[in-house]
């Protein structure tokens, strides 16, 4: 696993951190892309993404288990034959091991830490959160893909969910295995057993994670303070700058970061 850490020059140490996760097909890039969260006061930990980054933004961690089976295009489908196999078993462990590396960094308080991302990259920051025992400040998920899996890929053609269906079309007799698999990497089940405090973001034209999967997975949540901004006319992209605006702020009062 890669990552970059970055942690800004002003601040006293120990100092807290947002751990964050990237979007599909996309990698850590360079240092300069993340430096909003230095700028706000706090370390920020970006992990790459396995096999991932070369769609939108560069990584280089390699994914080298051999998963074994046919697969789609794409990652969505790699090793689906079993929960033990599958893709998402690699990337989620990643996550975790991620907050792991964080923590043992000196210069970070890891009573101060929280955890985000967009897309593929919050419901890996959902997983990452129940996977600790919720013992982070907070965790920011914006536009999450693979929620609610089953009605995902019934209802909209885009991709990623188009690899599950390219895959379910050919292999017509593994539709109940594959879903078996990916109840176990679903962000629904992962979203019931949260208990920090979460902020959500949904756009309701967004035909890459249909709105009706972002609210699935936030309906699920019955025990942390929760949040979800909506914004009505915009497509994957969300709210952009300025949902990053928001995420900036509500890290602030999370981690307890003075702010002049």
């Amino acid at each position: 696993m890669r990552g970059w850490l970055l942690v800004p020059t002003t601040a006293e140490a120990p100092v807290p951190c947002v751990v964050s996760y990237v979007g599909y097909g996309g990698g850590r890039s360079l240092p300069i892309a993340h430096t909003w969260a230095s700028a706000a006061g706090m370390a920020h930990f970006v992990m790459d993404s396995r096999g991932q980054g070369s769609h939108w933004s560069p990584g280089d961690t390699p994914d080298d288990f051999p998963a074994g089976g046919p697969q789609a295009a794409g990652f969505l489908t790699r090793g689906i034959e079993s929960p033990q196999t599958y893709y998402y078993r690699r990337l989620m462990t990643d996550a975790v091991r991620a907050i792991d590396a964080a923590t043992a960094h000196p210069g970070i308080d890891a009573s101060r830490l929280a955890v985000a991302g967009g897309s593929q990259g919050g419901t890996l920051a959902m997983a990452a959160a129940v996977l600790t025992n919720n013992k982070l400040a907070a965790a920011i998920v914006d536009v999450p893909f693979m929620c609610h899996l089953q009605r995902a890929v019934t209802i909209t053609d885009q991709l990623p969910y188009a690899e599950l269906g390219k895959y379910l079309s050919c292999h017509r007799n593994k539709t109940a295995q594959a879903f078996n698999t990916l109840s176990y990497f679903d962000g629904c089940n992962f979203a019931k057993r949260l208990t920090v405090d979460c902020f959500f973001s949904v756009a309701l034209m967004d035909q890459i994670c249909p709105p009706s999967t972002v609210f699935a997975a936030y309906n699920c949540i019955d025990t942390a303070k929760k949040q979800i901004d909506v914004f009505p006319f915009n497509g994957h992209e969300g709210g952009d700058i300025f949902q990053l605006t928001r995420r900036v702020q509500r890290l602030q009062r999370c981690l307890r970061i003075e702010t002049s």
